[in-house]
C-alpha cells in the first residue's frame, strides 16, 4: 500500500508522517511531499526508524512522482490558524492550495482515496469534489473530510469529566468541522448520564477546542500533534478497510443530502472507500435544535467551496 502525505513538512504533516512510519502495515510505501526545502530531510530523518515501511521525500518538483500509484492521499497542506482567526479566515489562503493539489491527485492517482485535513474542511472538501468532477474522476466514496479530531477530543473531554478511561468512551460527532457545525451526540454515550449544564459546557468545549489550542500556543501554531494523531487513526482505519477488514469511522462525506450535501457521520469503510453511511439515530431535543441551527451555515460553507472551484 502506498500512502502520500501532501504538506508533510508542516506541524501536522510531520506528526502524521511519524505515526504512519511506525504504524502502517509492513511493506507499505510512504511518500512525503511539501514545497518546503526541508522535506527530503524529514524523510531521511524518519527513514532511520526501524520499521518495514519505505519512505521517500519529494520537494517542489516532485508532486507527480509522490502521487503516482498512491492508494491513500492525505492533505494537511496549508496555512495554520492564528489567534483571532476562525477557520473561514483561512479560506482564501488554503482554497487555492487544495485546488492545485487535488488536480494533481486527479492526474496522477485518480483511483486513490483522498483525506482532506486542510481547514476550513467544511469548504475545502467541496472544492476537492468540484475539481475531481471537472477532471472526470470524482467518486464520492473516495473523498473524505477528516473530522476524527472532533471525535478524539470529545472522547478525551468526556473521560476527563467523568473520571473514565478514554479508550472506553465512544462519542458520535456529526455535522461539520468548525464551531457550531461540530455536534457531539452526548445523549448517545453509553453508560454515562450528563446534566443539562454538562451537555452545554461539553458541547461548547468540543466545538471550540481548536481555539483552546491556538490561544494556549499564543501565536505559536494551532492543533498539530492531536490532528496528526487523528489523521493517522483515520488513515490506518482506511488502510485496514482496504485490506478487507470491516471498519467504521466518522468522516465528512457526500451523502443523500438530507442534512447538507456533505455531512460528518459514521461511515462503514471497505476496499473502495465508503461502503455505507450509517444513520446517526435519535437526537435529544438539545441536539436536534443545535443541528437545525447550524445547517444553514454548513450549507453556506459548502456553497462557498463550490463557487470557488467553478469561478
Amino acid at each position: 500500500m502506498k500512502v502520500a502525505v501532501l504538506g508533510a513538512a508542516g506541524g501536522i504533516g510531520q506528526a502524521l508522517s511519524l505515526l504512519l512510519k511506525t504504524q502502517l502495515p509492513a511493506g507499505s510505501d510512504l511518500a512525503l511531499f511539501d514545497i518546503a526545502p526541508v522535506t527530503p530531510g524529514v524523510a531521511v530523518d524518519l527513514s532511520h526508524i526501524p520499521t518495514a515501511v519505505s519512505i521517500k521525500g519529494y520537494g517542489e518538483d516532485g508532486l507527480a512522482t509522490a502521487l503516482q500509484g498512491a492508494d491513500i492521499v492525505l492533505i494537511p497542506a496549508g496555512v495554520p490558524r492564528k489567534p483571532g482567526m476562525d477557520r473561514s479566515d483561512l479560506f482564501n489562503m488554503n482554497a487555492g492550495i487544495i485546488k492545485n493539489l487535488v488536480e494533481a491527485c486527479a492526474d496522477n492517482c485518480p483511483e486513490a482515496c483522498i483525506g482532506i485535513i486542510t481547514n476550513p474542511v467544511n469548504t475545502t472538501v467541496a472544492i476537492a469534489a468540484e475539481v475531481l468532477k471537472k477532471k472526470g474522476v470524482y467518486d464520492k466514496n473516495k473523498l473524505f473530510g477528516v473530522t476524527t479530531l472532533d471525535v478524539i477530543r470529545a472522547e478525551t473531554f468526556v473521560a476527563e469529566l467523568k473520571g473514565k478511561n478514554p479508550a472506553d468512551i465512544h462519542v458520535p460527532v456529526i455535522g461539520g468541522h468548525s464551531g457550531t457545525t461540530i455536534l457531539p451526540l452526548l445523549s448517545q454515550v453509553e453508560g454515562i448520564e450528563f446534566s443539562q449544564d454538562e451537555v452545554e459546557q461539553l458541547t461548547h468545549r468540543i466545538q471550540n477546542a481548536g481555539t483552546e489550542v491556538v490561544e494556549a500556543k499564543a501565536g505559536g501554531g494551532s492543533a498539530t500533534l492531536s490532528m496528526g494523531q487523528a489523521a493517522a487513526r483515520f488513515c490506518l482505519s482506511l488502510a485496514r478497510a482496504k485490506q478487507g477488514e470491516a471498519v467504521t469511522e466518522y468522516a465528512y462525506v457526500e451523502g443523500d443530502g438530507s442534512d447538507a450535501p456533505f455531512f460528518a457521520q459514521a461511515v462503514k469503510l471497505g476496499k473502495d472507500g465508503v461502503v455505507e453511511i450509517l444513520p446517526y439515530g435519535q437526537l435529544s431535543d438539545f441536539e436536534a435544535k443545535a443541528k437545525a441551527d447550524m445547517l444553514d451555515g454548513l450549507k453556506g460553507d459548502i456553497q462557498t467551496g463550490i463557487e470557488f472551484a467553478n469561478q
